[in-house]
C-alpha cells in the first residue's frame, strides 16, 4: 500500500510537470509570435504627455507608463528565452493610438488611455495603473469657475479622446452653445488657452495638472472644481483577444505591484521633480489607487 501511493504521488507530479512545460512550450500566439519572429517589440508612446510618457529634451522616452512597459518588455524576454528583444519606440496620438495597436504598428500602447466599455469592443486593456477624472483648465483671469460658466464660449479638447465626447455630450444635454474645438493634440489645446483663442480645454486633470506645473507662468492657470466625469482608469493598450499577451502584460503589473515596487515608481513621477524642466506634481498617492494596486482586477465597467 505504501509503495502504491509513493507510486501515485510520483505519477501525480510527473502528470503536473508535463502539464507545466506544455502550457511554457506551446505554439506561441499572436503579439508574442510576432515579437519572437522580428527580434522587437513595438511600444506606442506620446511625444508629451508628462508625467505618463513623452520625451525629454535629448529625446529619450520617458515617463510612469514607459517605466511600467520596461517591466513588461522585461518579462516578454524572460518568456521568449530572448534576452536580444529590442525595444521601438513608435509615437502615437490620441487620434490614432487604436489604429496602430489594431493594425500592430504597435504591440503596446504606454500612455495615458482611459479604459471604456466602448473602447473595449476594438482593443484590450491591462489592469489599471491610475485614475483620473475630467477636468477643465481656464485663465485664472477669466473668472471661469462651473461648467455652466463655458456657455457660449469656445472650449479645445484634443481629438480621438473620452473628453471631447464628454464636453460634446454636456454641450448637447445642457444647450449651453459651446464652440468645441478639436485639435490635434494637449499641447495645441493648451496653447489654444494660453493665446486666448479657447477660454478653457477639457481634459483628465492629472495631465492638465502637468500643464498647467510646466506653463512658465502657472499661477495664470486654474483647474476646474467642476468635473466632467466620475474617476476612471488608464490602462496599457493591447490588441483584441490577444489573451496570451493580455495575461503576460497583467502578471507584470501584478508583480510590480505586490513587490512594492509600484510605490518607488509612483514617487519617481508624482511626488518629486520630473524632466525636463524638474516640476513636481506634488500629487500623493490616493486611498482609490493604492486600492487598484493593491488588488488589481480587469475593469469591466
Amino acid at each position: 500500500m505504501k509503495h502504491l501511493t509513493s507510486c501515485l504521488a510520483l505519477l501525480l507530479a510527473f502528470t503536473l510537470a508535463t502539464s507545466a512545460h506544455q502550457v511554457e512550450t506551446r505554439p506561441l500566439t499572436g503579439t508574442l509570435a510576432k515579437i519572437d519572429k522580428s527580434g522587437e517589440i513595438a511600444i506606442g508612446y506620446r511625444v508629451s504627455e508628462p508625467p505618463f510618457a513623452f520625451e525629454d529634451s535629448d529625446g529619450t522616452v520617458m515617463g510612469f507608463s514607459i517605466d511600467l512597459c520596461r517591466h513588461v518588455v522585461d518579462k516578454v524576454r524572460a518568456r521568449l528565452d530572448r534576452p536580444d528583444i529590442a525595444v521601438r519606440f513608435v509615437p502615437a496620438t490620441p487620434a490614432t493610438r487604436f489604429i496602430m495597436v489594431k493594425s500592430g504598428m504597435i504591440d503596446l500602447e504606454c500612455a495615458a488611455t482611459t479604459n471604456t466599455a466602448e473602447r473595449r469592443k476594438v482593443v484590450a486593456f491591462s489592469y489599471p495603473h491610475f485614475m483620473t477624472a475630467s477636468r477643465f483648465v481656464s485663465r485664472r483671469a477669466d473668472h471661469i469657475e462651473t461648467i455652466n460658466d463655458l456657455a457660449g464660449r469656445s472650449v479645445a479638447s484634443a481629438s480621438g479622446t473620452v473628453n471631447i465626447d464628454q464636453i460634446n455630450t454636456i454641450n448637447r444635454d445642457r444647450q449651453l452653445n459651446i464652440a468645441v474645438i478639436p485639435t490635434k493634440s494637449n499641447d495645441d489645446a493648451f496653447d489654444l488657452v494660453a493665446n486666448g483663442h479657447a477660454a478653457a480645454f477639457v481634459m483628465d486633470d492629472i495631465l492638465l495638472a502637468a500643464k498647467i506645473a510646466a506653463a512658465p507662468d502657472p499661477d495664470s492657470y486654474v483647474l476646474s472644481v467642476d468635473t466632467l466625469s466620475d474617476p476612471e482608469p488608464y490602462g496599457l493598450l493591447l490588441q483584441y483577444g490577444d489573451t496570451d499577451f493580455q495575461a503576460l502584460v497583467n502578471q507584470t503589473l501584478a508583480e510590480v505591484y505586490s513587490s512594492g515596487q509600484i510605490e518607488t515608481l509612483y514617487a519617481k513621477w508624482f511626488t518629486s521633480p520630473i524632466p525636463p524642466n524638474g516640476i513636481n506634481l506634488n500629487l500623493p498617492l490616493s486611498p482609490q489607487l493604492a486600492e487598484a494596486f493593491n488588488h488589481p482586477v480587469e475593469y469591466l465597467q
